[in-house]
């Protein structure tokens, strides 16, 4: 009897909470003037608020606040919010009792990452299938196999009008429910493009080419691109099948972007748009287009930018590998400390496949994770040694991988020796990434 009293009181003090919480939502309202309802299991506080005027503000100016206590409402929050500015919009879902709140940009991202595609279907093909079975898709963003132009590589990225598009389509999309052309899919979030502000666009004089010929060389490249206008190239880096072409000047940039665009060379039909500066701040600065960080270069020995040397051979460098394609940013360094694990603390078994790039902090681990997403083999590592000229042994590991798809190999070896295992391993790591 005891337990039934306690469970009946506790009951009653939930209605009371929910009743006063009820009251105190009400009067919020009618304070703010702001419309609340609840749709998609969360509730939205304005959105517009009253008296608004013109279009809803734009990308950008959203945060997203996490482990906010379980009892804690709108009549609580808002003021509190209140203090950095007028609130557009409100959405509340509830999370992670007791502890702090945390509180960092929302990312209103509208590409979705589609993996496992087969091969040989087109982009047609990948974006009629999209739409039959989620709304708002826009575009689809294909990319041509690096050494058979008539394939794609196995994934591709599904744009849509919304971020609710794409939550609800990724919610669709779950492998298992969905398996288009008789496969099961992978589907996960596509890391966001870097939106760069106008005014340093504006001095960009970098062109970003891709879907070159492996064959192609980098003075074929810088040859076609001064057909138009003769000497206007300054140099050319190849990496795989896309390359960064640089010029003097800018509005000569402008003017071969808008010729050599969907131009044919060696057979190739070549896609060209102004590079997107990736911010120097930031020490992650390595994506899945090829684009190197400072620490990458001294790992991999390009020369020093400042005074035409080759800089030393430094300690490996974390690589942040992006999954669009696109030359934005990686998320800062990743944190590297440890935790008391206290008694009685609740562990739970995960696959770290089920992690993001950003908890990996080595390219080694990063090679396991991007070749786990495109539904290969594990890389597998063969290590060779030499010896220097004064007797140390110096040591290079070869990458291969093989496509569990099409059953075809790639092997990649960098051109540096290391003195260390884990620096020879590391080093192999980024260089696969790099030409993958």
């Amino acid at each position: 009897m005891h337990e039934e009293n306690k469970a009946a009181a506790n009951g009653c003090s939930k209605i009371r909470r929910g009743a006063q919480n009820g009251a105190a939502l009400l009067a919020l309202m009618e304070k703010t003037g702001y419309n609340m309802v609840q749709q998609n299991g969360q509730r939205k506080f304005g959105g517009p608020p009253p008296g608004w005027e013109g279009p809803p503000p734009p990308r950008g100016c959203e945060v997203f606040v996490g482990k906010i206590p379980r009892d804690m409402y709108e009549d609580e929050l808002v003021p509190v919010f209140e203090r950095a500015g007028k609130i557009y919009e409100l959405r509340l879902m509830m999370e992670f009792s007791g502890k702090f709140i945390g509180v960092c940009v929302s990312l209103d991202n509208c590409r979705l990452f589609i993996g496992a595609i087969p091969k040989d279907k087109k982009k047609e093909e990948i974006l009629n299938e999209m739409k039959k079975v989620t709304e708002g898709v826009v575009d689809v963003i294909v990319y041509p196999n690096a050494t058979d132009k008539t394939k794609n590589r196995g994934f591709a990225f599904v744009e849509y009008e919304s971020h609710r598009a794409a939550a609800m389509a990724r919610r669709r999309l779950i492998p298992g429910t969905f398996q288009p052309w008789g496969h099961t899919i992978q589907v996960d979030w596509a890391d966001p493009e870097k939106v760069v502000d106008e005014e340093t666009m504006q001095r960009v004089k970098v062109l970003y080419v891709r879907n070159l010929m492996i064959s192609t060389t980098e003075d074929k490249i810088k040859a076609e691109f001064n057909k138009f206008k003769p000497g206007v190239v300054e140099r050319v880096k190849k990496l795989r099948d896309y390359a960064f072409v640089h010029f003097f000047h800018r509005e000569d940039a402008v003017a071969a972007m808008s010729v050599m665009n969907g131009k044919c060379i060696d057979g190739a039909s070549i896609e060209v748009t102004l590079a997107k500066p990736v911010n120097k701040e930031s020490s992650w600065k390595q994506h899945f287009n090829g684009q190197i960080s400072p620490s990458s270069e001294n790992l991999l020995g390009f020369p020093n930018k400042e005074d035409g040397t080759q800089k030393s051979l430094g300690k490996p460098a974390s690589l942040s590998i992006r999954l669009n394609g696109q030359q934005s940013p990686g998320p800062p360094e990743v944190e590297r400390s440890t935790y008391p694990i206290f008694p009685g603390i609740k562990l739970t078994p995960i696959s770290m496949y089920s992690l993001k790039l950003s908890h990996f902090s080595s390219a080694v681990m990063h090679l396991d994770y991007f070749c786990h997403k495109n539904s290969w083999a594990p890389p597998e590592y063969c290590l060779y040694s030499t010896t220097s000229q004064d007797g140390k042994i110096l040591l290079v590991y070869k990458v291969l991988i093989s496509s569990i798809a099409d059953d075809s190999q790639s092997y990649f070896m960098p051109e540096k020796l290391c003195t260390t295992v884990e620096d020879a391993k590391e080093l192999a790591a980024q260089f696969t990434l790099l030409h993958l």
